[in-house]
């Protein structure tokens, strides 16, 4: 028995750190192109600081799937509600200051309704969660395309702050998603709810014997994934100054997020897991962005190689799951 634990140990360290070894590899391949290359000035502090600045919207909506994930669940409804998100709130807001705050507060209403829907979908109707938010994609997707000829308006110039503004010579959005990571972990480490994510994602039926209200961990996990899909929709019609209804999906906000959160090591069973290692995820992604920017790779080879990321990281996942298993 001793010799099966020892045997064990060295694969649950690799899973533990794997995360921090492909950011580690990623941050080494960058760097030895930009030294190759003689492109030197990519290797500033400036230059850190855009590189994951080009990640603010995936970083936001990854933070927001990693609750989703670790209860168990998943949501793919994420990259139209960022596409409807950022709609509404050019409409609402139409270039007007002063329509800023309700425009931000009607966005938010609409991510928790969406998030509510989803979760009663899942815990109520016991419907899959891929059906569930995959429906809901499809409504908001109907809805984008039957209003958005009603739809105008741009932000104002104020509200670009958000995507546009530094404070300490860092940029707001970055602060923004540094803070919204922080308080995601404190919420997983500290809180009763947070155990309680981790209780119901391992095993439901046990969490749910233990007395825990399952369902309503379930809904809250997927409230706070459509807000942070709003969240990002908001960050998103600030930079580009108006929102379209293709904006979400021309992004694969919905793949990518769930990539970057199982690169950073939740299983897509839920349960384990965390909120650093999906930062490690988007930092990843962003390296990698840069990588085939540097090396000039073209946007079809660059499409080609996500896809075979996502790909590898959900292999990954199923052979992780099985070592557990065995």
């Amino acid at each position: 028995m001793n010799t099966a634990t020892l045997t064990k140990r060295p694969a649950w360290r690799m899973e533990r750190y794997a995360p921090a070894l492909l950011l580690a590899a990623a941050l080494a391949i960058y760097i030895a192109i930009a030294l190759g290359l003689g492109l030197t000035r990519f290797l500033t502090p400036e230059a850190a600081v855009s590189i994951l600045n080009r990640s603010i919207a995936l970083g936001i909506t990854a933070v927001g799937q990693t609750f989703a994930i670790l209860v168990g669940s998943i949501d793919l409804s994420v990259a139209h509600l960022i596409s409807a998100s950022a709609v509404v709130s050019s409409a609402i807001m139409n270039g007007d200051p002063a329509m800023m705050v309700p425009a931000v507060l009607a966005v938010l209403l609409m991510g928790a309704v969406v998030g509510t829907l989803n979760g009663l979908m899942i815990t109520k109707l016991e419907v899959n969660p891929l059906i569930a938010t995959l429906g809901m994609a499809l409504i908001i997707q109907g809805c984008l395309a039957s209003f958005h000829g009603r739809f105008g308006g741009s932000v104002p110039d104020a509200f670009q702050y958000f995507a546009y503004g530094e404070v300490i010579g860092l940029p707001v959005s970055l602060i923004v998603l540094v803070l919204l990571v922080l308080a995601a972990w404190a919420v997983l480490r500290f809180t009763r709810f947070g155990s309680n994510i981790y209780s119901v994602g391992g095993n439901r039926d046990t969490a749910r014997a233990a007395g825990i209200k399952t369902t309503r961990v379930v809904m809250a996990s997927h409230i706070i994934c459509s807000l942070c899909a709003s969240l990002a929709g908001l960050y998103l019609a600030s930079r580009l100054k108006s929102g379209s209804p293709w904006i979400g999906t021309e992004g694969a906000y919905d793949l990518e997020s769930i990539a970057v959160v199982v690169i950073g090591g939740t299983i897509l069973s839920g349960g384990k897991g965390g909120i650093w290692g999906t930062v490690a995820g988007v930092i990843i992604f962003s390296l990698i962005d840069s990588i085939f920017n540097l090396a000039g790779v073209d946007a079809f080879a660059k499409q080609v190689m996500r896809g075979i990321i996502i790909v590898a990281a959900v292999a990954f996942y199923a052979v992780r799951s099985k070592r557990i298993v065995a």
